[in-house]
């Protein structure tokens, strides 16, 4: 199963508990479809809430996760906030920042060189994401506007807030 590098860890998590094999993929209809080729991947997901299934070929649709959701609150007969809690409890993300920079690529070669310093693992499939034991975050160009766009995840909201902060400041110094 696919995923891009803007997801939580519950992404490849859920995926591993499930049985499957998590792989991280570039953001971008084109890319996913070409990597669910081929892998024969049977389900890929962007955080952008595009889904796409190898028997529906490779399309995105919002409509069959639609449908597999609604099949899970009936069956578990809960709501969706009920099934999301432990996640909520134990992820905390930014959401898509965007920031208008001059030079994108001065920019992400700062942010490697402070991040691997501090020894974060590092890697360029979209943009650069740099991983840490409790947070992790990526930065990656528009293709169409000099903007960067943050993501970034925490083991709490404490750590998620000061380490969103603590990369906006260095992306727009």
């Amino acid at each position: 199963m696919l995923y891009d590098v803007r997801a939580s860890r519950a992404v490849p998590e859920t995926i591993e508990r499930a049985g499957g094999v998590p792989l991280v993929n570039r953001v971008g209809h084109a890319f996913i479809k070409q990597r669910m080729r081929k892998e024969d991947a049977v389900f890929a997901g962007e955080v952008s809430a595009h889904y796409y299934f190898r028997d529906f070929w490779q399309s995105d649709t919002g409509i069959v996760p639609f449908l597999l959701m609604l099949e899970l609150l009936s069956r578990s007969r809960t709501n969706l906030s009920e099934v999301l809690a432990p996640y909520r409890e134990r992820f905390f993300l930014t959401g898509e920042i965007n920031t208008p920079v001059a030079d994108v690529a001065l920019k992400l070669q700062e942010l490697k060189e402070r991040y691997t310093a501090s020894g974060g693992r590092i890697s360029h499939l979209d943009g650069i994401s740099i991983d840490f034991e409790d947070w992790h975050f990526n930065v990656r160009p528009s293709n169409t506007e000099p903007l960067l766009r943050l993501n970034l995840e925490a083991l709490s909201e404490e750590l998620m807030l000061e380490k969103r902060d603590e990369v906006l400041e260095l992306i727009r110094a």
